[in-house]
């Protein structure tokens, strides 16, 4: 079975209100609307950015890529690991020198990739059945290309990988950009055809990829006005995209200050009251017990960042549906 990878006082709810006219199916009267709710619980840490939740062994861990000036961070290099979400206890750090990782768990393998560096032309490829023990190799290399964020799900029998692309001109266009290779062994890959992206247009940093009933779902971060929000798009062939009426997925609001974690210290406490926020990025989900544990973060989107976690009360299936209603 595949597990998507690729959750205060006070709960805060964003209410996506879907225009979904079920009359023809005599579900509902004329005027009524079907929510969707995801409830922001507020600010877990400060200094993280890239997370992924995931469930293995029956249990949500929060992987996540600890940069260089995460500020309890004392090995002078970055590192990846995993957070038991319920204890808050973390497993051995790996990867150490390795950035913007993400990851996936796929029946007894714990599936992680990364980037080796910033704007780097190779992503590798780390598996472990145990958070412990890990095998690593080289998955892509594109010389040229400066890769960052990538994301990976399953499509029937194949492995996907969304990576983003800030270079060449010719494959990014207005960085940032999504584009995609296949495996079905996770060893070797295969480039899609330069067609399959999104979007080289304008900004569209991809972060989160997902595969349910013939579609592609790739969450990203689109550029607007005054800062920047969580969109979705979905695509059959990786090729043509379809927005989401809903989108805004999430955008920044006051509910991001929230404290979920009750042991940020007075000093973290006043930095997040005090944070400017202009921005929801990096969402990524996992689906546990019938509902989303939510990981995203908030900040000024220049260094200033704040982890966050946030609920949807039902299924990975019934919230990608109510999002294309």
């Amino acid at each position: 079975m595949w597990i998507f990878s690729t959750i205060a006082s006070k709960r805060a709810v964003v209410t996506l209100i879907l225009g979904l006219a079920l009359a023809g199916a005599g579900m509902c009267l004329a005027g009524d609307t079907t929510p969707v709710n995801i409830k922001k619980l507020g600010t877990i840490d400060i200094d993280l950015v890239e997370t992924t939740p995931v469930v293995f062994n029956n249990k949500v861990y929060r992987f996540e890529y600890v940069r260089q000036n995460y500020w309890n961070n004392k090995t002078g290099d970055s590192y990846f690991r995993f957070i038991d979400h319920e204890t808050g206890k973390a497993t051995n750090s790996f990867a150490r020198g390795y950035h913007l990782g993400s990851a996936a768990v796929d029946g007894s393998q714990v599936i992680v990739t990364a980037v080796n560096i910033w704007d780097g032309d190779k992503i590798d490829v780390f598996v472990s059945r145990d958070l412990k023990n890990w095998e690593s190799w080289n998955a892509l290399t594109l010389p040229g290309y400066g890769m960052f964020n990538t994301s990976l799900c399953k499509a029937g029998e194949d492995y996907v990988l969304m990576f983003e692309v800030g270079k060449p001109p010719e494959i990014a266009g207005s960085p940032f950009t999504a584009r995609f290779a296949k495996s079905n062994d996770l060893k070797t890959w295969t480039l899609t055809p330069p067609e399959c992206t999104y979007d080289k247009s304008r900004y569209t940093a991809p972060h989160c990829l997902r595969y349910f009933e013939g579609h592609y779902y790739n969450f990203f971060l689109e550029a607007v006005k005054d800062g920047y929000e969580q969109y979705v798009v979905r695509s059959k062939d990786l090729i043509h995209w379809e927005p989401s009426p809903l989108n805004p997925v999430l955008k920044a609001s006051d509910e991001d200050k929230l404290i979920h974690n009750p042991n940020l210290t007075p000093e973290q406490r006043k930095r997040v009251a005090e944070a400017n926020n202009i921005n929801n990025s990096d969402f990524d989900y996992c689906e546990f017990q019938g509902a989303l544990v939510i990981n995203y973060s908030w900040g000024n989107q220049q260094g200033v960042e704040h982890l966050a976690e946030a609920r949807y009360e039902g299924t990975e299936a019934a919230f990608l549906k109510a999002l294309f209603p």
